[in-house]
């Protein structure tokens, strides 16, 4: 395990890992073990200032590899919601980059606390500039993919392919857009976020976003992904999501696409169903789709194996 801090390392990553160095001291064998996975984990992290915020990045598989997957998480999560896919396209040959939004994660707050999806693109632009990468791949889900058609629109040609999970053409109307922010945000900044027990937290995810039971381990990383994120990023990224501007744009984003899209949906999801995710497929020229049967919102954590597989295929294929 890596002993020393990262260079610019924020103030939550280094609270963050001396937890885990306490929790390897526990007389909980589970609660060890996880710990020591998290550390392991950890020595791929790095840190980079992007447009004026360090952000946490988390950079593995071969250095030199052929194909690069940067991996974008959703909205109020981070990361490590993806730890089995870095190991599954690891373990292919694939180099992933998985970063923390700003605000999200690892990477620090925004002192102008701007949330929206344009810093936020502008921010994964600044991080494959600075990383050097060529041609690359994107998987994203839930708010990651609106970062990653923001930013298409800036890079043509640069992206190879991107996947994007549980993301759709939502409905929506002038009430829809008057009521959905501070409802959501209520639950999630005032509710969700003040729970010390991931139980309640677990149970609301396994009735209203989730089809099947989720590991105790990524339970927790869901939790933790709670308090690690900013307020200020729920409420704003909330309201622009929400907003009818927003979702009236999204499919001339998808039609203004250069890249092969693979949209993924699971069957159970309340949420991006499948035919609102096939609505958006259909207005793509190299768009392809799959509806994963028994598949609630939380994928990546729900069928793991399943999210890998897909990411593989696309990446193969193109």
């Amino acid at each position: 395990m890596e002993k020393t801090v990262p260079p610019l390392a924020t103030a939550k990553f280094k609270n963050y890992r001396n937890q885990l160095l306490e929790q390897v001291k526990a007389a909980n064998t589970s609660e060890v073990k996880r710990a020591t996975y998290e550390l392991e984990l950890i020595e791929k992290s790095r840190f980079i200032e992007l447009n004026g915020i360090v952000h946490h990045y988390h950079d593995s598989g071969p250095a030199d590899a052929e194909r690069v997957v940067v991996l974008i998480h959703g909205w109020d999560c981070w990361w490590m919601w993806w730890h089995h896919v870095i190991k599954a396209l690891n373990g292919q040959g694939i180099r992933t980059i998985a970063y923390d939004m700003r605000g999200h994660g690892w990477s620090d707050n925004d002192p102008g606390n701007r949330y929206h999806i344009d810093f936020f693109a502008q921010d994964l632009g600044a991080l494959v500039k600075q990383l050097g990468l060529g041609r690359f791949h994107i998987a994203a889900f839930s708010f990651g993919p609106f970062v990653a058609l923001d930013y298409a629109r800036t890079a043509p040609g640069r992206i190879a392919s991107m996947t994007f999970f549980n993301f759709g053409y939502l409905p929506n109307n002038a009430f829809v857009s008057a009521v959905a922010p501070a409802s959501i945000n209520f639950i999630f900044n005032n509710l969700l976020r003040g729970l010390t027990w991931w139980l309640p937290a677990y149970m609301f995810a396994r009735l209203v976003l989730s089809k099947n039971t989720v590991m105790l381990h990524d339970i927790l990383i869901g939790f933790k992904s709670l308090g690690l994120c900013a307020p200020q990023a729920i409420e704003q990224t909330t309201s622009q999501i929400t907003a009818l501007e927003t979702t009236e744009s999204v499919p001339e984003m998808v039609r203004a696409a250069d890249m092969p899209i693979l949209f993924v949906a699971g069957e159970g999801d309340a949420i991006m169903t499948c035919d609102n995710t096939r609505k958006l497929q259909e207005f793509t020229e190299k768009g392809s789709y799959v509806c994963v049967p028994d598949c609630g919102h939380l994928i990546t954590v729900e069928l793991p194996d399943t999210t890998s597989e897909l990411i593989l295929g696309q990446v193969m294929a193109n």
